[in-house]
């Protein structure tokens, strides 16, 4: 039985590839256009806790915040210029106080990570005895560790998000939690219903969910037409030396219009408007010039 004066303990856990994906849902592909705010996103689950067990806000508190990522080696990370993005995601993440559980990335890609967390998640759950824990994630092999957790009595409050979108190589794809986990979990909660429902735009908490609108994408494209020569094709995204001199500039797959990202090759020349984004200066509206130029 819940006394008037006990806590709510929350322990938080995140699949760090799911909320990158869908952080990422939001920032390219949703109307929101802005990232997943990491203290938004907190503030939501203490609210949703309270509301759902029906205790005031300042008697619920989370205790332990985990994230859980397969990450490459810090040699691959820069030469794909993903060393800065990362170390300023961990501060992030440490200023708010989340321990970082990292795997090395695989050929295969992540390996191991989703078992990782339901390990943690089970021993911490029984040794430091959470009332809730909000899991963030969607895939349908936490299904054994909810049950688990229903077992001991602890409540689970899982966070999904449900959304479509297309790859860089064009490709339709659709991102869905699975019915079984939302069917376990004692608070299932899809992201997009939030975010989507129109009773709560104007809902702080909502609103608090995606970083200031400071951070958010502003495209601002420049009135010139520019050329340069691509420097670097990550797959999804890349950078290109402007000929006018300048720092290099970030351009997303979703700018190069029908053509596919990987005929974005290095030493290709190419047309571009300047803009600022979020990803700091960019080039938007991106096309292959033909070799003589």
């Amino acid at each position: 039985m819940i006394t008037t004066t006990s806590l709510t303990k929350i322990g938080i856990f995140y699949d760090g590839n799911f909320f990158f994906h869908v952080s990422n849902h939001y920032l390219y592909d949703h109307p929101r256009r802005s990232r997943i705010s990491i203290t938004g996103i907190h503030q939501f689950i203490v609210h949703e806790v309270a509301r759902q067990e029906e205790r005031p806000v300042k008697h619920c508190k989370i205790v332990d915040m985990h994230y859980f990522r397969g990450r490459v080696a810090a040699y691959d990370a820069q030469a794909r210029d993903l060393l800065l993005k990362e170390r300023i995601f961990d501060d992030i993440l440490m200023k708010e106080g989340v321990i970082t559980h990292y795997l090395p990335l695989s050929p295969e890609g992540e390996k191991g990570i989703d078992v990782w967390l339901a390990l943690e998640a089970f021993e911490l759950a029984i040794f430091k005895k959470y009332d809730v824990i909000a899991l963030i994630g969607c895939d349908g092999d936490y299904l054994p560790l909810v049950r688990k957790l229903n077992t001991i009595g602890a409540r689970v409050m899982v966070l999904g998000c449900d959304f479509e979108y297309t790859d860089q190589f064009g490709n339709h794809r659709a991102t869905k939690t699975s019915q079984a986990l939302l069917e376990s979990a004692t608070y299932p909660i899809l992201l997009n219903q939030v975010t989507d429902d129109p009773d709560r735009q104007d809902d702080a908490l909502v609103r608090n969910l995606f970083v200031n609108e400071k951070y958010r994408q502003i495209a601002t494209p420049a009135p010139d037409l520019q050329k340069g020569t691509v420097v670097s094709n990550q797959g999804g995204y890349g950078f290109i030396r402007p000929d006018n001199g300048g720092e290099n500039l970030f351009f997303h797959y979703s700018e190069t219009g029908e053509v596919d990202m990987d005929d974005f090759e290095v030493g290709s020349r190419v047309s571009f408007y300047a803009t600022s984004t979020a990803k700091g200066p960019s080039a938007v509206k991106v096309e292959i010039l033909p070799q003589s130029l």
